[in-house]
């Protein structure tokens, strides 16, 4: 039984990524295809889509440079099922100097940080990733 489901996924992202794979599946929820959706628009992933061979997992395709750089250099889950962190709007942290984003679950949804500080929304502080 699988206790934290979004740091399964984001621990099979970077160890696809430092194994310089192509894409990993993850399996599917609603709150990892969000989390999936928002890096794929922040610039980090290539791609997810509904796996063509099995209809309970996510295919998320990673992202490269020229040289086969990952796009991801690390990431961190903050709040935990032990350790919850909220925030308010004002007290997001900026993530390397706003080189990196934050992934927060507010009451619209899931959104980066820029986009909570613009609306002005604070919530759960998921991950961190740069």
């Amino acid at each position: 039984m699988m206790t934290d489901p979004i740091a399964d996924m984001l621990t099979r992202i970077r160890n696809a990524a430092l194994a310089r794979h192509d894409r990993t599946e993850v399996p599917a929820s609603k709150m990892k295809q969000a989390v999936a959706e928002i890096l794929k628009s922040e610039g980090y992933i290539a791609d997810v889509r509904p796996s063509e061979s099995n209809s309970g997992k996510l295919t998320i395709v990673l992202k490269y440079g020229r040289d086969r750089s990952s796009a991801i250099d690390g990431v961190r889950r903050v709040s935990r099922p032990g350790r919850r962190v909220y925030v308010k709007h004002d007290r997001i942290p900026r993530v390397l100097s706003g080189l990196g984003i934050s992934i927060l679950s507010t009451s619209h949804g899931l959104m980066s940080d820029r986009d909570a500080r613009k609306n002005k929304l604070g919530g759960e502080l998921l991950c961190e990733v740069w």
